[in-house]
């Protein structure tokens, strides 16, 4: 088929129809979301005209995209969408959803179900209550100008103003056929002359404000003495055009209240303006909540700038550093200004970031990771991690605890205990040397016998006696080395390591204290073990304390 422009009018496109906000003009705005970026929408007082507008626009604007053969976007047909879809949330709320879902007897899935099919009920309900409230005043406006087309304002002649009274008599006593519209609408409504005099005003005002009669709108909702100095409703009289504010003032009992103003000129036969009504939308709880939310914000600045360890706050997926505490800089060395937007797998080495970006997504805690300062110092530190929503999304809370002296004084402590362990095994040890030693001692006296009485020996007895020696050398070699490396300072880096291996180690070294001791010991390894993460120096003094353990318990 070909894809003109017919082709694309004839469409299946959804249509969205969103209220504008009073303070920002009021009326509606239709778009068709499938075009995203490229943007097709229309405008109008009623949902109707905002329609009407979007189908003139679309047609306009398709025929450009043919034109400049630009790619447009199609609608997704019913049949593309499985009824199914991947929900990732945080495992808190999991966890509260599923108890949720068990409580109510049913199935996560259908719980879930359930909810979404209420939100978007409560959703509709109340993009509803939105448009008929902005159609009640848009009556209410259409309702005020025609009762106030016979009032005759004239600033050059200063008429007598005591004439309008008849007007407004006609006009109370016709407006009060639309109660709702004039008393329940949900804002405060006032009608004020070019005097800024309330003309007219609505139960809600009364309420809040309790002016006296014959006040001016100033006066009674402000208290001042002159008008103020951003007015709208000047500004209706001057151009004829609507205008909004936000004002505060006092409520009748003494509290600030706090409101958005939007103004509309009322007219007469000729299209002059006689009046301005004033719409007053009390918005003094939203007022109090934000200034909630201000302290709330500044609290927690406050206790996150101040908790003793260096505080993080990550992108999930790309790990990259929203936000962080004071404390980052004395451990890290970075300002806050140099770290914010980098990665957080920046103060971890080039080789461990792979292993680590894995571990930060999975793990609650990661122990002694090893990182990096800004001047390259290697250090060692704690990670706990807890996902957390931050500014509408998911996020990374990373709290790292410098552990470098910790791990310093331990490494000291395993020394010296060490050290006590080889004076306790001085005395197997020299007898492990003995034997080998004695071994060379016999070969080479042998061997001093036979040149001291020019006998000759025999190339087999020559080749045996050297061969002891070189294995009893061997022996004595290794003996040696490993204690060596038993004494060794040892890291605190983690390696894969054969526990099998670590604990023979250990019995080779301590067998002959345990033998000299009349004990015996019976192995029984099994073969095949995985691999495990550990420091084999440091296994093996634990294999050789627990040696000593069951030393001293059996004696």
């Amino acid at each position: 088929m070909k894809k003109d422009i017919n082709y694309y009018m004839d469409l299946p496109y959804t249509i969205e129809v969103v209220p504008i906000p009073r303070a920002q003009g009021g009326g509606f705005i239709a778009r068709l979301p499938e075009f995203g970026r490229l943007t097709i929408t229309g405008d109008g007082e009623s949902r109707e005209e905002a329609i009407a507008s979007l189908l003139a626009a679309k047609k306009e604007r398709l025929s450009d995209y043919l034109r400049k053969g630009i790619k447009i976007p199609e609608p997704v047909q019913e049949e593309e969408y499985s009824g199914k879809f991947v929900l990732r949330t945080p495992a808190k709320l999991h966890m509260v959803l599923s108890k949720q879902a068990q409580a109510e007897g049913i199935s996560l899935n259908q719980y879930i179900k359930s909810i979404l099919e209420k939100a978007v009920v409560l959703q509709e309900h109340s993009r509803k209550e939105e448009d008929k409230e902005d159609r009640l005043l848009k009556e209410f406006q259409a309702l005020l100008e025609k009762k106030f087309e016979r009032i005759e304002l004239s600033m050059q002649s200063k008429e007598d103003l005591s004439g309008l009274s008849p007007t407004k008599t006609e006009l109370k006593s016709q407006t009060d056929e639309y109660p709702d519209l004039f008393e329940l609408v949900p804002c405060i409504i006032t009608v004020q002359d070019r005097n800024y005099n309330l003309v007219r005003y609505n139960h809600e005002f009364a309420e809040m404000f309790d002016p006296k009669p014959g006040a001016y709108c100033f006066n009674a909702y402000k208290g001042l003495n002159e008008k103020c100095s951003n007015c709208p409703v000047e500004k209706t009289f001057e151009d004829g055009g609507s205008h909004w504010s936000e004002e505060s003032g006092l409520n009748k009992d003494g509290t600030i209240a706090h409101w958005v103003v939007k103004t509309a000129p009322i007219k007469n036969d000729e299209g002059e303006i006689v009046a301005a009504m004033e719409m007053c939308l009390d918005i003094t709880r939203i007022r109090r909540l934000e200034q909630k939310v201000m302290r709330s914000e500044e609290k927690y600045h406050a206790i996150f700038n101040n908790i003793p360890n260096p505080v993080f706050v990550l992108d999930l997926d790309t790990l990259e550093i929203f936000d962080c505490n004071n404390n980052v800089e004395p451990v890290y060395g970075y300002q806050r200004d140099e770290i914010i937007k980098g990665s957080f797998l920046e103060v971890f080495k080039n080789e461990d970031r792979e292993e680590y970006a894995s571990k930060l997504r999975k793990s609650a805690f990661i122990s002694q990771a090893k990182q990096v300062t800004k001047e390259g110092r290697t250090f060692f530190v704690n990670i706990r991690i807890s996902p957390l929503e931050y500014l509408g999304k998911t996020v990374l809370l990373v709290v790292t605890s410098d552990i470098t002296k910790r791990l310093e004084t331990e490494q000291q402590l395993i020394q010296a205990s060490k050290m006590a362990t080889l004076g306790e095994m001085a005395t197997g040890v020299a007898h492990e040397l003995n034997q080998p030693l004695s071994v060379i001692e016999t070969a080479s006296s042998f061997f001093m016998r036979k040149i001291n009485k020019k006998e000759r020996i025999e190339d087999g007895n020559l080749f045996t006696m050297a061969e002891k020696i070189r294995s009893n050398v061997g022996r004595a070699t290794s003996i040696i080395n490993h204690m060596r490396e038993f004494g060794r300072k040892p890291g605190v880096t983690k390696r894969k390591t054969d526990i099998n291996k670590v604990l023979t180690k250990a019995l080779e070294v301590f067998s002959q204290q345990l033998k000299l001791r009349e004990i015996e010991i019976e192995m029984d390894l099994q073969e095949d073990l995985p691999p495990i993460l550990a420091g084999s120096n440091r296994l093996e003094q634990v294999f050789i304390n627990l040696l000593v353990n069951a030393r001293d318990a059996i004696e």
